[in-house]
């Protein structure tokens, strides 16, 4: 399939077939997140690849605690991958101080868009996860002091009544203009 054809197939999936993701693909699957370009090369991400019991069971229940358990999905789903970042990479904090903006934070939305759409070529579902317990999640996972998991990721083979859904998004024209 060419590429807008995957970007168009890509769909959050929230209900996924039990079995498991081969290390073979969850590694194709982070290869191409780390090959995405970055602010200075600052790469400041890290990749928890969840994907055997019981820690995914206790991340998912510790991610699912308090005010955050509204994606009970996330519990049957075969792989949970948390996102670390290090946002204090000194030439990025400098330059995006000065430009008001977290240049990690874009970086680490491309390399997970990297990983998603490789995740979609192998015939694999993903769903952008940014409401779990955080605090939970980083004491389970042993993430240090100064580090962050913004996002989780959840992945596996969707579940065999998972349709392909039509994409709600806005025309073209509405969304570029060209200038002369």
């Amino acid at each position: 399939m060419d590429f807008l054809e995957l970007v168009n197939a890509r769909q959050s999936v929230r209900k996924y077939d039990p079995r498991l993701v081969s290390r073979q693909d969850l590694i194709s699957c982070v290869e191409a997140a780390r090959l995405a370009p970055s602010a200075c090369n600052s790469q400041p991400w890290e990749f928890i690849v969840i994907d055997r019991s019981p820690l995914k069971e206790k991340v998912s229940e510790v991610a699912l605690s308090g005010i955050y358990g509204m994606n009970t999905f996330i519990k049957e789903a075969p792989v949970l991958i948390a996102v670390v970042s290090d946002s204090f990479r000194i030439l990025t904090k400098i330059g995006g101080g000065l430009r008001d903006s977290s240049f990690y934070l874009i970086d680490l939305g491309i390399a997970c868009e990297h990983l998603v759409l490789k995740a979609a070529e192998l015939g694999l579902g993903t769903c952008w996860l940014g409401w779990f317990n955080e605090k939970a999640v980083k004491k389970v996972l042993k993430v240090g002091y100064g580090k962050r998991i913004h996002i989780m990721i959840s992945l596996g083979y969707p579940a065999a009544d998972c349709a392909q859904r039509n994409k709600m998004r806005k025309e073209l024209k509405d969304v570029v203009k060209f200038m002369d």
